[in-house]
């Protein structure tokens, strides 16, 4: 294979809430960190650990605003896109990294109030809300093309 490939695929849940920032010419860019989690037991103690790692989102456009609007902290997420580190001088004057997620195509699979929901009983927590008031519709970000039908094909 002589080409290369930069593609991360995550689900996880925010760590916190959109936050958007807009330009000049009404562009936008939308940030925010979601969460991805490892459990093992530990053979020597039995103990059942967890690790969490932190990832840092960007979005843009009419992404970043979809994504404010739907999303909260808590809700899970699949975010499809590519690595891209950035640099830039803090105010101590030192260099600074940052490695980011650069959004190409989402989809959102739970809000909180649902994981809560399925995590335990409902006794325990009392009357769930429905469904369709708490489930947020599936976005893609790219539109899907029509399959075009040729009938001048020989197969």
């Amino acid at each position: 294979m002589s080409g290369t490939l930069n593609k991360v695929m995550l689900i996880g849940h925010l760590g916190d809430e959109v936050k958007l920032h807009y330009f000049e010419g009404g562009n936008c860019i939308g940030r925010f960190p979601i969460a991805t989690n490892e459990t093992y037991t530990n053979r020597q103690t039995g103990e059942k650990v967890t690790n969490t790692e932190w990832h840092n989102i960007v979005v843009r456009n009419k992404a970043a605003e979809i994504c404010e609007k739907y999303l909260n902290k808590g809700d899970k997420i699949y975010v499809e896109g590519r690595l891209k580190t950035r640099q830039w001088q803090g105010e101590d004057g030192g260099t600074r990294y940052t490695t980011e997620i650069h959004v190409q195509d989402f989809t959102f699979l739970s809000t909180k109030q649902e994981s809560m929901a399925n995590s335990g009983s409902s006794m325990e927590r009392g009357p769930q809300p429905r469904a369709e008031q708490v489930q947020a519709p599936q976005v893609a970000t790219e539109p899907m093309a029509e399959p075009e039908e040729d009938d001048d094909l020989p197969f």
